[in-house]
């Protein structure tokens, strides 16, 4: 995200306009309303939902307060439930669901001085919406006109939005760092376009390093602070276009794009060695069998991942979170363990990748 100010045929834009910090007593506030929409949406009650909302807007909390410090504060921890296992897929689609009801019932700003016109879309494969919403919206109850894309937008039909409507700044948004190489590739095309990008979302870290390794005009945090960048007006167009190679130079060894072409059959192949190597998958049933398949899945896409950035934490950080997952499903952490070993057989002409995976192994053995 980010403002630029040209003069186009539309006419003189400007930057959004700052709405200016929330109070402590909307801070206040806020967290007790948040808790009563967290009942309602754990309750699956949209009807409340909309209610609790509607009224703490009555009472006089600000909508840049319900937006992001009510329905934002819920929909954080809707995933953290949902990561601590507390929650089931379901539960979360349906919670999400509720927490886009409700957003559309806040109210609406339409500026009558042309403001800066912003492109808000997630990168390609990225079904995690919700966070390039309050963005959008956020945006929107500033000032800025907005053209809100919505979720896995291909670069491709992303680009063509661009040329259509020429936007002063495009917020992309990711939340899995295996979108990172997506990612690197909208960013890039975007700024072919003269165009300005700002990166957020989880898969960029905590601290944007990754926006910044892909080459992203700027990063946030969040919505208030994107929003706030915004408004302050400093971004410059890019410079010049730059292929991938310039920013990633360590992708002239080849493993990320031979790791990644061959994703489906190291998946394949791994499952089937642990069939013969790994006696407790014998007594495996369907539902414990597939789950296998897929957390092997999930493990050769983050090792991708963190090839294409070089980022060895990528991959850690998936194998402890995905260690604690297990051990809530009662299932001992260390059956990861067998997997990265068949799976570094068969990259052992990988240097990089075999350094990850045994990154990947000493992270693990702490767990029980």
């Amino acid at each position: 995200m980010t403002s630029h100010i040209t003069d186009t045929q539309e006419g003189s834009r400007r930057p959004c306009a700052d709405a200016g910090p929330t109070s402590p007593h909307d801070g206040e506030q806020a967290s007790r309303w948040a808790d009563g929409l967290w009942t309602a949406v754990r309750a699956g009650d949209e009807h409340a939902a909309v209610d609790v909302v509607t009224e703490a807007l009555r009472t006089g909390l600000e909508p840049e307060a319900v937006l992001l410090d009510v329905i934002g504060s819920v929909q954080r921890k809707v995933g953290g439930e949902w990561a601590a296992g507390r929650m089931s897929v379901a539960d979360e689609h349906v919670a999400t669901a509720i927490n886009e009801r409700v957003i559309a019932a806040l109210p609406s700003n339409r500026p009558a001085v042309p403001h800066a016109r912003v492109t808000v879309a997630c990168v390609d494969q990225e079904w995690h919406a919700l966070p390039a919403r309050l963005v959008a919206e956020t945006l929107r109850l500033r000032g800025c006109r907005v053209d809100y894309l919505g979720a896995q937008v291909p670069t491709a039909h992303l680009i063509s939005h661009i040329h259509r409507t020429g936007p002063d700044a495009v917020c992309l948004s990711s939340s899995l760092p295996t979108r990172l190489p997506l990612a690197h590739t909208a960013i890039t095309a975007v700024q072919a376009t003269g165009t300005p990008v700002m990166a957020g979302g989880l898969a960029f870290g905590a601290d944007g390093r990754y926006a910044r390794l892909l080459g992203a005009d700027a990063w946030e945090p969040d919505a208030r602070a994107a929003a706030d960048r915004l408004a302050s007006g400093l971004l410059a167009r890019p410079a010049a276009a730059h292929q991938t190679i310039d920013d990633l130079p360590h992708l002239g060894d080849q493993e990320y794009t031979l790791v990644a072409s061959a994703s489906t059959r190291l998946v394949r192949e791994t499952f089937h060695s642990l069939e013969q190597r790994f006696p407790p998958m014998k007594a495996y049933n369907d539902e414990q069998r597939e789950r296998t398949a897929e957390d092997l899945a999930h493990i050769v896409d983050f090792l991708t991942a963190a090839l294409y950035v070089d980022a060895p934490e990528i991959f850690t950080d998936f194998l402890t979170w995905t260690a604690d997952l297990l051990t809530a499903r009662g299932v001992p952490a260390r059956s990861l363990v067998p997997g990265l070993e068949l799976l570094e057989e068969q990259l052992r002409d990988f240097p990089r990748a075999r350094r990850f995976i045994d990154a990947g192994r000493a992270a693990l053995a702490p767990c029980p």
